[in-house]
């Protein structure tokens, strides 16, 4: 009874220290899309993207696929864009057999390239939520969040009162982010924050 009980605490500690492996993983790659299902016969993938990243697809060379808890490193033979996805044929998948593994997996890149890409003003999601709102000096809130409503990025603020407020994220209402320091800046307007 005694060896079970150190097998299932050998294996509890196994698991745990996969998660944290895991966690570390995670931390290190942006997810910058997802395999939908496969397009043709010859073993392309339509991946869904954020519309706002074209650019920076076009520029890959390689991603990693999110496949049975590992991050399989692929080249990327060629990219082309329909409406509403992006056709990616990677090289070593050629048939529909072979792409049909990944559907719905994930798609990464590091995190280091990723930030390397962004234009000055662009940030992480992940930077910019726990960011302390600041107007006029005074703490205001706290962004909770970040979404888009088709014409902006929107910024998630949760006010003192514990309301939730968007604040359209533009140059005019949002003038500085510094990370640095964990502070975002706002001009508000009256009401814009409860």
């Amino acid at each position: 009874m005694k060896l079970q009980k150190q097998k299932k605490n050998l294996k509890r500690k196994l698991v745990v220290e996969n998660l944290k492996k895991l966690k570390m993983q995670n931390s290190k790659y942006i997810s910058i899309g997802k395999i939908l299902n496969f397009h043709g016969v010859q073993g392309e993938a339509k991946v869904g993207y954020s519309k706002n990243q074209a650019d920076f697809l076009r520029t890959l060379s390689h991603v990693y696929i999110y496949f049975e808890n590992e991050y399989k490193k692929v080249k990327v033979k060629s990219i082309k864009f329909n409406n509403k996805f992006a056709i990616l044929k990677f090289e070593g998948i050629n048939s529909i057999n072979d792409i049909l593994v990944y559907k719905n997996c994930l798609l990464y890149v590091p995190q280091e390239e990723f930030e390397e890409a962004l234009d000055e003003g662009e940030y992480l999601i992940d930077d910019l939520v726990g960011l302390e709102v600041y107007s006029n000096d005074k703490k205001v809130g706290v962004v909770v969040g970040v979404s888009n409503n088709g014409a902006n990025d929107l910024l998630s603020v949760r006010g003192l009162s514990k309301k939730i407020s968007l604040i359209p994220f533009v140059d005019e209402l949002v003038p500085e982010v510094d990370l640095d320091n964990k502070k975002v800046y706002i001009n508000e307007i009256q009401g814009l924050i409860e």
